[in-house]
């Protein structure tokens, strides 16, 4: 039996949709508080008839701080894909993040050595990838250092890698992806998918920052052939093309038929972006929507290798800018049916 944690993410409800193509079942914890419909309205974006495939499903309320339910949760399982994260770079959760994601991923670790899971898969991050000199690609052998200019994030998403590589040498098998940003359909108010959101509603400003990005698909594939495979003790950076931001949220607005940021966010505008929307979250109480955190990793060039991922599985990247398409295809038959 497969068990999939963070099931109504992003990466768990595409997870969920390819591994029940496969088998006849699948186990998925939620909490209680999950929203499940979505996994529902994700598989309907892909299939005709999505509630077979959903029904295929055993939910089981579950949550990675709570070890007892892991271990119920784990009952007759054989293969576990941990997807469940905690996202933010509001530093008022880093304690949330460092709870869910580290603690979490350590609880998660001792429950899959004590029911002698076969194997793990672990979805990490780019950001736990260490950094390289100017100009050269991050690969999955670079040193990752602590530094001011580390994200909460980050800081959580290495720590809790430590956690799955502290299991490996206890005896647990197990494989690491690091996906960069990844596009796709999803909750468009968080993560990634939020993007798609911004540009809707007007996005002027961009930045100069570059990073990597690959298509949902892509990861999930991915995650299933390391896991199907003879790959154990090594993590794979997925990651398709390395472009700016400027360029991405500009493919985001040609699909959305939207006007494109024209506004260059410079230092000082960015700044005071940041310190003025502090101020605004601190009288109206509402959360903050830019970040300090958030406005370091907009600035940052990174570039990414997928040279190690190519060379041991068959993986054919869908082009960010199909992905795009594709994505914003999906936001905007939801935006006709007045569901964003």
């Amino acid at each position: 039996m497969i068990l999939v944690t963070g099931s109504t993410g992003l990466v768990g409800t595409h997870l969920l949709l390819e591994l029940i193509k496969k088998h006849e079942r699948i186990q998925a914890t939620h909490r209680a508080s999950s929203n499940l419909k979505r996994v529902l309205d994700t598989f309907a974006l892909y299939v005709d008839d999505p509630l077979s495939l959903y029904k295929r499903i055993d939910w089981i309320e579950a949550d990675v701080t709570d070890v007892e339910s892991l271990l119920h949760a784990m009952d007759g399982v054989d293969y576990v894909y941990h997807t469940a994260a905690y996202v933010s770079f509001d530093p008022k959760d880093r304690n949330a993040m460092i709870l869910n994601n580290v603690n979490g991923t350590a609880n998660l670790v001792n429950a899959c050595l004590e029911k002698k899971i076969k194997k793990l898969c672990f979805v990490s991050s780019t950001a736990a990838l260490g950094n390289a000199p100017p100009g050269e690609q991050i690969t999955e052998d670079m040193i990752w250092a602590h530094s001011k200019h580390r994200s909460i994030y980050s800081i959580s998403k290495y720590q809790s890698e430590m956690e799955i590589w502290r299991g490996m040498a206890e005896g647990l098998n197990a494989v690491i992806i690091n996906p960069s940003i990844i596009i796709g359909p999803g909750d468009w108010k968080r993560s990634s998918s939020y993007l798609f959101s911004l540009v809707w509603k007007g996005m002027k400003f961009y930045t100069e920052g570059i990073t990597g990005y690959v298509d949902i698909r892509n990861v999930v594939h991915a995650m299933i052939t390391l896991m199907e495979g003879n790959f154990s003790a090594e993590r794979f950076t997925v990651s398709a093309e390395n472009l700016s931001y400027r360029e991405v949220l500009e493919m985001i607005a040609r699909a959305l038929d939207k006007k494109p940021p024209t506004i260059h966010a410079i230092p000082f505008i960015i700044s005071l972006a940041w310190r003025m929307n502090w101020l605004t979250s601190k009288l109206n109480g509402k959360p903050r929507s830019i970040t300090r955190e958030a406005v370091k990793s907009s600035r940052r060039k990174a570039l990414f290798s997928n040279e190690k991922i190519r060379k041991a599985i068959e993986l054919d990247f869908v082009p960010i800018k199909q992905s795009i398409q594709d994505t914003a295809g999906h936001f905007l038959n939801q935006v006709k049916k007045g569901s964003n």
